[in-house]
């Protein structure tokens, strides 16, 4: 990268680091003397702390400072600069941005007047969307000469908006591979904000354009909440060692030692391992990006998929590299094209292939640095759920869920769930859940969100009372077979019932100032609710004309807006919505401005101004709970009669589900005003959440409908929440009295609210409603669900076992024909021991969709019945068979421990296609290698064969259908109940591997 840059000949985009190096790599003159030879030493020696100062902020690891910190860099900064020359008065500029001031222009007055005209047509033309007229007007006000800097600036950020916008449309319609180029829009939007922050440093604007480049990738991690996944967590080496350990028993010293022989036998592969431990850092290493950066790189030279994928993460990041999207996107693809096998382990995946192919399904997903696009990005999930990515799997799943990308397709949706739920991904486990849920099996609905749970989903845990509630629907209904649309939207809104904020202090889609005349009408018919409404809009109305009209507000226009503004607050804050983000970032700029003032003017003195300042602050930034919750606490003690702030704490505790003080804020509020409805309300709503007593909850809500208008939004949804603390009273009896009247009361209550507020929506009304609907009739009988072979073949993770498997059973064929061909194969130690008992007597069944596929553990006290539908061919060093329950799930199974000189017996003779066994304390190891699930039996006496009567005689070798008429032409073996089937077996799983006379 620094090569390229000095390359190109542009000294305005070498960073510190190419410049210092280009400074410590010029030659010296040949004739200097002892004096001036010092002088340089000296001037190397503080250009290499310039450097170590710019490379231990750029990695510093909060990626921030305090103002502690700043002063002490500050002060090594100027003792440094002012040696190699700089003026004190300079570096204080420098300190204070104004250096950034350029100096007075000339200005054509006559170009300023069209540049402006320009500027003002393009801005019409945007607004209207004819983007490509807005870019050429704004090019033409670009191209002006004797124009201000100032001026410039706004007309390069305003054609980078333009871009943008031109490029949102087209952006599902490419198939390029490639495009993210000079031609791009996106590239040109980037380069014309950096024109603008280049022509005016100080102004924010430009330097918001730039960061949107950044933007789409931050903004596709944070919805993917990859803060809250455990597996993405720093963590050391010896830590991630110690994981493994204690998940799957495998010995750290063992496997230091194996990284430690690497470098004789796989050189790449042990620069990875070296980078990782400077990645993450290691008992003996210090966590070093550029360091690991350096071995990433040394190994992808060397042709290392992983190595490549590592680079291009750093580099994605801007980790001890230059950050830089198009180059790591380079490395992805050029990873992704390694081959998928391990080279010297062709049973193993190639680490680096899938994560790459990942990688690039998210960002064309996400449209970083490629143009988005689903079709390409699910063809890239595709690539890397075929090579073993649980992640890529997760997301193609969500694809096929929602039918973005691809056609909708529910059953695929829910097979490449499993797939990558088994393989551990806990995004998977919870949305699986709740497919299962949506399917009417509650059961295996809660195994899953169990696992989630334990897995770390902090989502997962969150809603742990959806499924107790769901266990006491099932009990309530009896077992009837629910209704998929039902329960899927019914559970649903529990789960947002048992989420319900402890406030109406909620943003809202509904825009209330196009309701203006409506409410009009209703306040001329004595509604108080509507009269409320069209106060606080007059208000709101004041403050954004102001807004909307005026470029520059004075100071005393700005003292007005804030009190329109708090004005409309303290009536009904909801009624207040900005028609656009500038709009609204233009009142935060003004709010905090005016906050400033006030404590620079009033001493701290408290001032109408200045409580007005704090009730906007508090709503505007009022997404972000903890922040807003600190702000307040002052702003409660300043202003201890004012009741909005206590209003407003109360709902920051209710967004923060800490129910208690959200009633201590109402308690205190309602002493300023006893009357006070809203206040009651939150509280009434935190008693009900904290489910301590639901009759003080009820109480509370009564005392709310006491003194709130009739056509209050919040009456009928009191009614229905005290029907749900009914329901709880009386042990979620649906049929009682009480519950179904006062019920009935809001459903009454929603005939005379305010046409803006209807459609009535409500979390409490959908789950009572779910109840009632729910209810069971009589004489109903339960049929349980076929079980359909022919949907289970296109299952991935049984076309991974089988295929596998196969593969597996080949090398061996191959190995016992040919005499130069040797096959070797080793074991883990298991991290338990499985023992049988003496009697099936007592013992619970159990099916494989039962056994958590990602914990190592044995299922002590149970049976697991299966058949096998793939048999060995060998039994070094265990008895490889691929087994299915009576759910049509399979997995992998190893038999060890069986008789000395037995096991050409056991292969042909017992452990045969289509015989039936059932397996005591089964035990589900995960791999020790590949870390894939599999029934793993170490005592032998465990199985017990059922009778050969019971063997499915001839059975189909891809569906398991019996007596299957059609034999395999070649093999003579393989039997078929259809051509479809022998198709199927022959393209999806691979029949010919084995398709050989034994």
């Amino acid at each position: 990268a620094q090569k390229t840059s000095i390359a190109n000949g542009d000294s305005n985009a070498w960073d510190l680091t190419t410049l210092t190096a280009l400074l410590l790599s010029t030659d010296r003159p040949k004739t200097l003397n002892k004096t001036e030879i010092q002088q340089l030493n000296n001037e190397d020696k503080l250009l290499k702390q310039l450097r170590d100062i710019r490379n231990n902020l750029a990695h510093h690891p909060s990626k921030s400072i305090d103002n502690t910190e700043f002063d002490q860099l500050w002060i090594e900064l100027v003792a440094i600069l002012g040696v190699l020359g700089d003026m004190d008065s300079e570096l204080n500029k420098l300190k204070h941005d104004s250096v950034f001031e350029l100096s007075v222009q000339s200005i054509n007055e006559e170009n300023m007047k069209e540049a402006k005209r320009l500027n003002s047509l393009g801005t019409q033309a945007h607004k209207a969307g004819n983007f490509f007229d807005a870019i050429r007007l704004f090019t033409k006000a670009t191209d002006l000469s004797n124009v201000s800097d100032h001026d410039r600036a706004v007309f390069y950020s305003n054609m980078s908006s333009s871009r943008l916008a031109l490029y949102e449309p087209r952006s599902n319609l490419s198939n390029n591979f490639d495009t993210f180029e000079s031609t791009d829009q996106r590239y040109r939007a980037l380069q014309d904000a950096k024109e603008a922050r280049n022509l005016w440093p100080t102004w924010w604007k430009g330097h918001f354009r730039v960061a949107l480049d950044e933007s789409r990738q931050i903004y596709e991690r944070q919805s993917r909440y990859e803060h809250l996944d455990p597996r993405l967590q720093p963590g050391t080496i010896d830590e991630h060692l110690n994981e493994m350990k204690q998940k799957l028993g495998t010995d750290p010293d063992k496997v230091q030692l194996g990284h430690s022989l690497l470098e004789g036998i796989d050189p790449a592969s042990a620069n990875v391992v070296k980078g990782h431990k400077f990645e993450h850092g290691d008992i003996d290493v210090k966590q070093n990006y550029e360091q690991a950066a350096k071995y990433f790189a040394k190994a992808a030279s060397q042709g290392n998929a992983e190595g490549m994928y590592n680079i291009g993460q750093l580099t994605d990041l801007g980790l001890g590299v230059k950050k830089d999207h198009r180059m790591a996107r380079m490395w992805f693809e050029k990873a992704a094209a390694q081959l998928p096998q391990n080279s010297l382990f062709p049973d193993r995946p190639n680490l680096g292939v899938a994560e790459a192919e990942h990688a690039l399904g998210l960002r064309y997903a996400a449209g970083v640095s490629v143009d988005k696009n689903l079709e390409t990005a699910a063809y890239w999930y595709q690539r890397a759920v075929d090579h073993g990515s649980a992640p890529a799997a997760n997301n193609l799943a969500l694809m096929y869920l929602h039918g973005t990308g691809v056609d909708q397709d529910l059953e695929k949706a829910e097979q490449l769930l499993q797939l990558s739920a088994r393989n551990g991904d806990q995004n998977a486990m919870l949305t699986l859940s709740g497919l299962l849920l949506s399917k009417n099996d509650p059961q295996m609905a809660k195994i899953w969100h169990d696992r989630a749970c334990e897995s770390g989903n902090i989502f997962a845990q969150m809603n742990r009372d959806m499924f107790e509630k769901l266990q006491k629907i099932q009990k309530l209904f009896g077992g009837f077979p629910l209704n998929v649309s039902q329960i899927v939207n019914g559970m649903k809104n529990t789960v947002e019932s048992l989420k319900t904020v402890v406030t109406n202090l909620k943003q809202s889609n509904h825009i209330y100032i196009h309701d203006y005349n409506v409410l009009t009408e209703h306040d001329n018919r004595d509604s108080i609710t509507a009269k409320r409404m069209c106060n606080a809009l007059e208000h709101f109305a004041e403050a954004l004309n102001m807004l909307m009209e005026l470029k520059s507000l004075t100071e005393k226009q700005e003292n007005i807006l804030v009190h329109e503004l708090s004005q409309c607050y303290r009536i009904e804050h909801f009624v207040a919505q900005f028609p656009n983000v500038e709009t609204r970032e233009k009142a935060v700029e003004i709010i905090d401005r005016v906050l400033r003032r006030c404590k620079l003017e009033s001493n701290g003195v408290a001032s109408q101004l200045d409580e007005d300042a704090r009730i906007c602050y508090a709503i505007l930034h009022m997404l972000s709970h903890e922040l807003v919750l600190q702000f307040l606490g002052p702003c409660k003690q300043k202003y201890p009669k004012c009741i909005h702030f206590f209003k407003l704490s109360a709902a920051m505790n209710g967004f923060l589900s800490q129910y208690e003080a959200t009633i201590y804020d109402a308690n205190a509020g309602l002493k300023i005003d006893p009357n006070y409805y809203e206040l009651l309300y939150d509280k009434a709503v935190a008693l009900r959440l904290l489910d301590k007593d639901m009759n003080e909850a009820i109480e509370a809500y009564r005392a709310f409908l006491t003194i709130a208008p009739k056509d209050h939004r919040k009456v009928p949804e009191s009614y229905y929440a005290m029907a749900n603390c009914y329901f709880e009273l009386h042990q979620r009896d649906i049929s009682t009295d009480i519950v179904k009247k006062v019920y009935e009361q809001g459903e009454e209550a929603e005939k005379v609210q305010l046409p803006c507020f209807l459609p009535y929506d409500s979390n409490n009304k959908t789950e009572l409603k779910f109840m009632f609907d729910r209810k069971s009739p009589p004489n109903v009988n339960v049929v349980a669900p076929l079980l359909d072979r022919k949907s289970r073949l296109l299952d991935p993770h049984r076309i991974r076992v089988i295929k596998q498997h196969r593969q597996w059973q080949a090398a061996l064929l191959e190995a016992r024909n040919d005499s130069m061909y040797t096959f070797m194969s080793g074991s883990h130690e298991p991290r338990a021991q499985q023992q049988a008992v003496k009697s099936l007597i007592g013992l619970k069944p159990i099916s494989l969709r039962e056994i958590d596929p990602t914990k190592d553990h044995v299922y002590n006290g149970y049976v697991l019945s299966v058949t096998i539908i793939e048999d060995a061919y060998s039994w070094t060093p265990s008895i490889h068979l691929v087994i299915e329950d009576e759910h049509l799930d399979c997995e992998r199974m190893f038999i060890y421990g069986f008789p000395e000189g037995h096991g050409k017996y056991l292969t042909s003779k017992v452990f045969t296609l289509g015989s039936k066994m059932s397996i005591m304390n089964p035990y589900l190891r995960l791999g020790g290698s590949d870390m894939k699930s599999s029934v793993r039996i170490d005592d032998f006496s465990s199985i017990i064969m059922q009778n050969e009567s019971e063997r499915v005689l001839n059975m189909c070798r891809c569906c398991g259908t019996s007596n299957a008429l059609h034999v395999c032409g070649k093999c003579k073996q393989a039997h078929y109940c259809t051509k479809e089937c022998q198709i199927t077996d022959w393209k999806l799983y691979g029949h010919k591997l084995i398709c050989k006379k034994q």
